[in-house]
């Protein structure tokens, strides 16, 4: 796909991502999806409004009536659409940078729009019948005040009738909330409260600037936790990105959980034998391990919750059982629940481990591995095909097993290092992992030297 990427729409504003593009996404959609009523979210950045504005303004103009929600958690929006029948077009860039924004569509049924409609809505888009309607068809606007209270009641409500919320609350848990400015900022903290947690924040207000830290919640963006963490003598810490579809973890020491031991822990406590979990190509060892001892079963896909999601309804509609998915970006997906990466919910689903052992005990148990990541940038799209010839070349002369799913992995049985260009962000990235840091670094720096000649 041309404008849809792994992850939505999103590019620099007023640069690569404007109004009127936004607004022809959006009346695309409309038009493609056929739908009476859609609504429209964003989260905080200070584009937001603009963007909402020109994608609602789009969408009446195809007819469809345009209900506001204003801001909301990207799975806030996605529980909205489930629970009143809608389409959503949410305006976020997610973890990307302040000057970023995007676009994501949501089906009616609160999933993120398969690629086959995506592709549809792409070719009504770079064509001419955007399906415009006349004066007396335009759609009527209605602002919805409602969402993010019945989203933290949907949460309640699901952790309630799985057992979690009494786990939770009989836990006294105390957690250090890092919503980074964004959405999260207006339903997390009340939510976690809601759970019988004592809750203290940083960088919780909703702002667009996103002053105290970067929307993407990576270790070098998260000190003001870890000391909030250790401050407060807090048991957990959490991180949500911009549209608070993530969680991040810090243990009660104050150190960094990484994002692969998570979605390990969550997994070998959901994963019974003959089920199936999916995961991306830069899938960590941790994950593996896990689906092992389960005797369960692990299907790559490429990075991006698109693709994941897509292979999730695939392996359902086979039959197949796929109680969980997700990357280690702290992207997390319980398809029983819903077929969305929700922060909160997934932050959820820790604390209920935590009710047994310390997330230090829990992230040790997954630990063992390091991971080293490096992004590159290029001057222009000549460069990055040439970066990513010189990978082709380096993988294929590599005594590793290739994998090409998305980028070049290679397998060298105690580690692996991955090139791939970024869906979200003009940037190649390098990912490696081994038991020893060193051999990772080594072997990032192996594929780095290749691509690195290759620039101009």
């Amino acid at each position: 796909m041309q404008v849809f990427g792994s992850s939505g729409v999103r590019g620099i504003a007023g640069e690569e991502l404007t109004p009127p593009f936004v607004g022809r996404i959006a009346a695309a959609a409309g038009t493609v999806l056929d739908a009476d009523a859609v609504a429209v979210a964003r989260d905080t950045r200070t584009t937001g409004r603009m963007f909402a504005d020109a994608a609602a303004s789009a969408l009446a103009g195809v007819g469809c009536t345009v209900h506001r929600l204003g801001v909301v958690p990207t799975p806030g929006a996605q529980a909205y659409a489930q629970r009143a029948g809608v389409p959503v077009v949410m305006i976020t860039a997610s973890h990307n940078p302040p000057e970023y924004n995007g676009v994501k569509l949501v089906g009616a049924d609160g999933v993120e729009l398969p690629r086959e409609t995506l592709e549809r809505v792409e070719k009504r888009l770079l064509g001419d019948d955007i399906g415009l309607v006349g004066y007396d068809a335009t759609g009527g606007h209605h602002r919805i005040d409602t969402a993010r209270n019945a989203y933290v009641e949907d949460l309640l409500a699901r952790l309630e009738t799985e057992g979690h919320r009494e786990r939770i609350a009989d836990a006294e848990l105390t957690v250090a909330l890092d919503p980074g400015h964004g959405a999260g900022c207006l339903t997390s903290p009340e939510f976690f409260r809601e759970l019988g947690c004592r809750v203290v924040t940083v960088n919780g207000q909703p702002d667009g600037h996103f002053p105290g830290r970067n929307p993407e919640p990576v270790a070098e963006n998260l000190a003001d936790l870890r000391r909030l963490v250790r401050a407060t003598d807090a048991d957990v810490g959490i991180a949500h990105d911009g549209d608070a579809d993530r969680a991040i973890f810090v243990d009660e020491t104050g150190a960094h959980i990484e994002g692969d031991a998570a979605l390990a822990a969550l997994a070998a406590a959901e994963l019974d034998a003959g089920e199936t979990a999916v995961s991306a190509v830069n899938v960590s060892q941790r994950l593996v391990d896990a689906v092992d001892d389960a005797d369960a079963t692990l299907e790559l896909t490429p990075i991006g919750s698109t693709y994941i999601i897509t292979r999730i309804r695939e392996l359902r509609e086979a039959g197949r059982a796929v109680p969980v998915a997700g990357e280690g970006n702290g992207g997390i997906i319980f398809p029983d629940y819903r077929i969305a990466r929700d922060g909160a919910y997934t932050a959820a689903r820790f604390l209920s481990l935590l009710a047994d052992r310390p997330a230090s005990e829990i992230a040790a148990e997954h630990g063992g591995y390091a991971n080293v990541r490096v992004n590159l940038d290029y001057a222009d799209d000549d460069e990055r095909e040439a970066m990513l010839a010189a990978a082709e070349s380096y993988a294929a002369e590599a005594d590793a097993e290739l994998t090409t799913i998305d980028g070049y992995r290679l397998d060298y049985g105690d580690a692996w290092v991955l090139a791939r260009p970024s869906g979200t962000e003009p940037l190649v990235r390098i990912y490696a992992e081994a038991r020893d840091r060193d051999r990772a670094e080594t072997l990032l720096a192996g594929m780095r030297e290749a691509m690195d000649s290759a620039r101009k």
